[in-house]
């Protein structure tokens, strides 16, 4: 089924005791069409400037990603962060942010995408979600990503898109934002007033929360024995739960959980090497029977 994913591309400068890497390809939207693609078809909007390296357009040859709505800007310059992990593998410490195209208009979204039914609102300004999200009119799913910047600066614009979406995913340390709440059971449900059908908190290292408005389910991280970079292991997350969704048409809480578990699963593989690398080195084969396993250790 067609799942529309908008958010940022960009060049990055990661720093992790792994080592350093220099102008490399991310934004939440690349590293969450890589990873959905594994599962489902792929519709890509976004933006990028004119400086953008001609081998970032190529690094979704041979997958089934549509990359129709990318937008080049004349004139403009591509988003670039620089993040480091030094300190913590969990969190990242900014060390420069260039918002370059992200701080212009939205995208255009194709004419030929508006029938998508499954959409993922990667993080990026909540009035430009709320544009997307209006303009999807067919859409049985529309889920978002935000971040902390957002709850800080534009509560009111990010309450107004959380009753346009059914699900929100944000991390625990948002979460707590978001509602001042330091119990994230106590944390999910107040977003769950605020308009979603379901919440889904992610912990790094610790796994994630899902909550509907009748159930609380928790799910481990896989024990992954490698972390090279952390950057983009949320994203991958919410496409591999997005790219599985999108081919079961429904959304009961255990289909959810399946999908939460793929997530899980298809981040493990993503952290293992710089940018796309862990998730380029990986299959469909591999994805399975890492989920296989992570379903057998949870039995008891």
């Amino acid at each position: 089924m067609s799942l529309l994913v908008t958010g940022s591309i960009g060049m990055d400068t990661v720093e992790t005791p792994a080592g350093k890497r220099d102008d490399i390809i991310g934004g939440s939207a690349i590293y969450f069409s890589y990873a959905a693609s594994f599962f489902t078809p792929v519709r890509l909007v976004g933006a990028v400037g004119e400086d953008c390296p001609k081998s970032f357009l190529s690094v979704f040859e041979g997958r089934d990603v549509d990359t129709g709505g990318l937008e080049i800007r004349p004139g403009s310059k591509t988003f670039r962060w620089h993040g480091s992990y030094l300190e913590d593998l969990n969190e990242a410490v900014t060390v420069e942010v260039d918002l370059n195209v992200l701080a212009e208009r939205a995208p255009k979204i194709p004419g030929n995408y508006l029938d998508s039914k499954y959409v993922f609102l990667a993080n990026t300004h909540p009035v430009l979600q709320q544009q997307m999200a209006h303009d999807l009119k067919d859409a049985k799913l529309i889920v978002a990503d935000t971040m902390n910047l957002w709850i800080q600066t534009e509560r009111h614009e990010l309450e107004k898109l959380l009753k346009q979406i059914h699900g929100l995913v944000l991390n625990d340390g948002e979460a707590r934002l978001l509602t001042d709440q330091k119990n994230l059971i106590a944390a999910a449900r107040d977003v769950l007033k605020m308009g979603p059908k379901f919440v889904v908190i992610k912990k790094g290292e610790h796994g994630c929360l899902m909550c509907t408005k009748d159930e609380e389910f928790v799910l481990p991280a896989f024990p992954a024995d490698t972390v090279v970079d952390p950057t983009g292991a949320g994203d991958s997350f919410a496409g591999g739960m997005m790219g599985y969704l999108a081919t079961q048409g429904n959304f009961s809480s255990a289909t959810i959980k399946r999908a939460l578990a793929f997530g899980t699963v298809v981040a493990s593989y993503a952290i293992a090497d710089f940018s796309l690398g862990g998730l380029q080195n990986t299959s469909r084969e591999q994805i399975d029977e890492r989920w296989n396993h992570l379903k057998q250790a949870m039995s008891f």
